[in-house]
């Protein structure tokens, strides 16, 4: 078989799991996959006796153990131990777990030991020669897994750049993915004052194959030896897991709403039935009404135990706005369009309000469907 028609197949492949997965779950918990990178006989970077495997590991149970507190969430963990785990299993413990949000775990190095700070990456394609070596580095330890060639059919470690055609799954996350990094990030500079080197996008295959919002962050140079001593420490490490377990908390809070019961679906990745139990009686004159037996996206700008009145004074002037009331939720929405390029000029404007979690919702004969099988009809 033609390795592109592959790469399609196991795209497709891992769609079917988690909408598979959805309708199995049976309770209402956001889901986190924390990923500690390396583990057993994969290293990962080695400066002056910190190994990044066992830091990874310790920031990682520490932000589960944060997060654990609180009852409407579930955390799953790729390793608790130092075992080695493939990366394509990385991706699909969070696949058949059909989480909310997938973050993995790293420390970084540079050969000149110089370079400090911390960054969080998103999937995305790059010229730019620091990302690509970063995914590099993370992406080379395929090279200790058997018969790697033919897992990654397609994909030369040396060349990152030639994960390019199997880039679709995130792509549909990318606005989610940006927002998660970015709350870890502000929560590494703000707080903790570390240096920021941004959120960026770089091509990593453990996030390439998640079917969910996904980042991987590095929390500092172990090259760097002041840096190294601090992520090696308790102290270092209990700061960057609070921190990470606050963004998680925040971005949970934006997406999903902070009540007690948690909502079931994650952005975009259900067919439920949608009770809806308000809409605007009168959409502005230059917003065509939609058949509802179609596909229509709206612009989910907030979710809320709170019920607000649907006027332009509550939503930073934006108008129409429309409910749905989920579990203990009202989750609200601009504008509504059977045309995606006009969502994405709606989600853009409510981004301009403020609004910068926003994000595109598919809807079809009342029940949401993702965004790849709505552009599909």
């Amino acid at each position: 078989m033609h390795t592109l028609n592959r790469i399609k197949l196991f795209g497709f492949f891992l769609i079917f799991m988690s909408i598979t997965s959805v309708l199995a779950q049976s309770n209402n918990k956001f889901k986190v996959v924390l990923d500690a990178g390396h583990g057993g006989k994969d290293l990962g970077a080695n400066y002056y006796g910190f190994i990044e495997k066992n830091i990874a590991l310790a920031v990682a149970l520490k932000v589960g153990k944060h997060l654990e507190k609180y009852p409407e969430i579930q955390v799953v963990y790729t390793r608790k131990t130092d075992v080695f785990v493939e990366l394509i299993e990385r991706a699909r413990i969070a696949n058949r777990a059909n989480a909310n949000m997938f973050l993995s775990i790293h420390c970084n190095a540079a050969p000149k030991g110089q370079a400090y700070g911390t960054e969080t990456f998103v999937m995305g394609l790059t010229k730019n020669a620091s990302n690509l070596e970063v995914a590099k580095k993370e992406n080379a330890v395929i090279t200790l897994e058997s018969d790697y060639k033919m897992k990654y059919e397609g994909y030369d470690p040396k060349s990152p750049e030639s994960i390019i055609g199997i880039t679709l799954l995130q792509e549909e996350y990318l606005d989610q993915s940006i927002t998660i990094a970015t709350k870890i990030q502000n929560e590494y500079t703000n707080k903790l004052e570390r240096k920021n080197r941004g959120v960026k996008q770089g091509p990593f295959l453990v996030l390439n194959q998640t079917a969910m919002p996904s980042v991987l962050t590095e929390l500092g140079f172990l090259s760097y030896r002041p840096e190294g001593e601090y992520l090696n420490s308790e102290r270092g490490q209990d700061e960057l897991a609070k921190g990470i377990a606050e963004a998680i908390l925040s971005y949970k809070k934006e997406y999903y709403g902070s009540s007690a019961q948690m909502v079931e679906e994650k952005p975009e990745k259900t067919s439920a039935e949608i009770p809806v139990v308000q809409d605007v009686p009168k959409p502005r004159e230059e917003v065509k009404a939609v058949d509802s037996k179609g596909v229509v996206f709206k612009v989910q700008i907030s979710a809320s135990g709170t019920k607000l009145e649907l006027v332009p004074k509550n939503f930073k002037g934006l108008d129409p706005i429309s409910v749905i009331a989920e579990n203990a939720l009202y989750k609200y929405y601009f504008n509504q369009t059977s045309d995606y390029e006009k969502a994405r000029q709606y989600l853009a404007e409510a981004k301009s309000k403020g609004y910068d979690s926003a994000f595109i919702v598919a809807f079809k004969n009342g029940k949401k469907i993702t965004i790849q099988e709505a552009l599909k009809q």
